[in-house]
């Protein structure tokens, strides 16, 4: 668990006014002076992140944020990044000094649920009466309902008594929402199921390693007891030249789908890395629904390409330029892609307005963090896919890739009916 990658840890936001405490408990709760505490207001500027390990709970980030009644113009734009935090928590704490409640504090709470983040309330007293006052107190003093737990403490940074903290332990483990991630792989296999994984070396593959999806899937394979057989797209004819039975799964990369659906025996499942992410992190039917949008992809029409890390741009590199020059060629023209890339997603507002978005895997990003980004797009009405998805419906062999998943097969097919009928009209 101590190695747990960052999107597959509790990721637990600290929010509330300047000088709340919210530093105070960060550091309290990590043992060490991990945020900058000072009696200056505004002293957190940026919202800081601490990965460990917090018992009992195991691993998870900590997000200390800036403080909520922060003024100025420059104040606005720290609130602005503490809201925007909001996006990537899957529990919060609302800090309070003492007992002090008002408009920030009911603005964050509402918003806090309708995006149906759980959350706890943590009054940090100063003095032995306000701790008093505070123990008397429940959630329906501050009219929220009373399911939202409330812990009561004095917090002093690091050197804040390991018990002083119980409470707010106690809480964090009530608020932790239940595992909802799905197996990457293994559910598609038979006990010691025959696998292989093509995962091409070129010039953009990382240098003495493999990319995430790739050893996802290893390890995914070998938590389900495959037979997991690892190669490169030149090597796959000789992979299953070797095999006395044919393979029960292959999964690839998506850029050589085109290969490998040509050398792959028609009758073995094929999917790519890039479907199992997204199945993993998000809704596959969905995505699958927003890969038929590109159908009617027309030249000039704008394509919003979303990656969720910032990473050094390649010379051929995918969201830049290949799949770009795929979608153009599906369009029969070009098309207006305008990347946005970062951890956080991006509203586009200009006109003229997307046809659509295609996201990157999204590895880096937790499956709440995903399923926030697609209902995003939903409420704005934008059909979004994935990378993966977008090249093999270019290249032609979308429903293959997809027919180990009949339910998206099936949302696909739907939407691509729908959109016919819709052309029939236009």
């Amino acid at each position: 668990m101590s190695d747990a990658r960052r999107p597959q840890r509790l990721h637990i936001g600290l929010f509330g006014r300047r000088n709340a405490g919210k530093s105070s408990l960060c550091n309290a709760l990590c043992g060490q002076d991990a945020a900058l505490v000072s009696p200056v207001p505004g002293t957190t500027t940026d919202p800081v992140e601490k990965v460990m390990e917090l018992a009992p709970l195991g691993p998870v980030v900590l997000l200390d944020t800036p403080g909520l009644d922060d003024a100025g113009e420059l104040g606005a734009q720290r609130v602005a990044r503490s809201l925007r935090a909001l996006e990537e928590v899957d529990v919060a704490l609302v800090v309070l000094e003492d007992q002090r409640w008002g408009a920030p504090e009911r603005e964050l709470a509402a918003l806090l649920q309708e995006a149906d983040v759980p959350f706890g309330i943590v009054c940090n007293c100063r003095d032995d009466a306000a701790e008093q006052a505070a123990r008397r107190l429940g959630p329906e003093a501050f009219a929220l309902p009373a399911s939202v737990p409330l812990a009561v403490c004095r917090l002093d940074g690091a050197a804040t008594p390991a018990g002083a903290l119980d409470g707010v332990r106690e809480m964090l483990v009530r608020l932790r929402p239940p595992a909802e991630e799905p197996p990457l792989l293994r559910d598609l296999l038979p006990p010691r199921g025959r696998l292989i994984l093509v995962c091409p070396q070129d010039g953009s593959a990382p240098k003495g390693r493999l990319i995430m999806p790739q050893v996802q899937a290893i390890r995914d394979a070998l938590d389900g007891d495959a037979l997991c057989l690892v190669v490169t797209d030149k090597a796959l004819g000789a992979a299953l030249d070797s095999l006395r039975e044919p393979p029960q799964l292959i999964v690839c990369d998506s850029q050589v789908i085109a290969a490998v659906a040509a050398t792959a025996p028609p009758d073995v499942p094929l999917t790519t890395f890039s479907v199992l992410m997204a199945r993993l992190k998000g809704d596959l039917p969905l995505l699958a629904r927003g890969a038929a949008a590109l159908h009617g992809l027309r030249p000039g029409d704008t394509v919003l390409i979303q990656e969720a890390c910032s990473h050094h741009p390649q010379a051929d590199d995918i969201g830049r330029v290949k799949i770009p020059r795929l979608l153009a060629r599906l369009a029969g023209g070009e098309l207006d892609c305008r990347l946005l890339a970062g951890r956080h997603w991006q509203d586009y507002a200009a006109a003229p307005r997307p046809r659509a978005v295609v996201h990157c895997g999204g590895c880096t990003l937790s499956r709440r963090q995903m399923t926030r980004r697609l209902v995003t797009a939903r409420r704005a009405d934008l059909p979004m896919t994935n990378y993966g998805m977008a090249i093999s419906l270019a290249q032609g062999v979308l429903e293959r890739v997809l027919s180990p998943f009949p339910e998206a097969l099936a949302a696909y097919r739907e939407a691509c009916l729908d959109q016919n009928v819709r052309a029939g009209h236009a």
